[in-house]
């Protein structure tokens, strides 16, 4: 099974820039942690636009839409940052039926020794081999239904929403 993984950019390709303390979304860097961990998966690493989440517009969105579409892969990853992955997921699960798509994200810069990225692209690779056609989302060591989940700003992490709670 080869794995097609989509790039949107997002804090896990994030860059830190002293003079300006400032982070700019750089070069994706899935390639680079698939090879430091050793993963020996088929892959294929397609980089659609470098965007944090809070930038991407509805045109951007269909443009993910349509590169999953005109693919091969049955199955595929998309990096995309944390803040609007639940709105692209979600908009994947109404376009692009018969696939198995995992979104996933950190929620600190890959480039950081204490970040989340590798822990959870693990958990996307296991994720996408492993689970039905279908759109879901990998954070937190969990995988999430995209209409049941949210991002907890205050807490820092994603969490399952109950049946009485709607996505915000």
């Amino acid at each position: 099974m080869k794995i097609a993984i989509f790039t949107t950019g997002g804090t896990i390709d994030k860059v830190y820039f002293d003079a300006k303390s400032d982070y700019h979304v750089g070069d994706p860097q899935i390639k680079i942690i698939l090879g430091r961990v050793g993963a020996t998966v088929d892959y294929e690493v397609i980089e659609i636009f470098q965007k944090d989440s809070l930038d991407i517009t509805d045109e951007d969105r269909q443009s993910i839409v349509d590169h999953i579409l005109q693919t091969d892969a049955s199955h595929i990853i998309v990096t995309h940052g944390t803040d609007t992955m639940v709105e692209t997921a979600l908009e994947l699960k109404q376009h692009v039926p018969g696939k198995t798509i995992v979104i996933v994200g950190s929620l600190a810069p890959a480039r950081f020794r204490e970040s989340d990225a590798e822990f959870n692209i693990g958990v996307a690779v296991g994720a996408v081999q492993s689970l039905v056609a279908g759109v879901y989302i990998a954070m937190n060591g969990q995988i999430f239904d995209p209409e049941m989940v949210r991002k907890n700003r205050d807490e820092n992490r994603f969490e399952k929403l109950t049946n009485f709670e709607k996505p915000k």
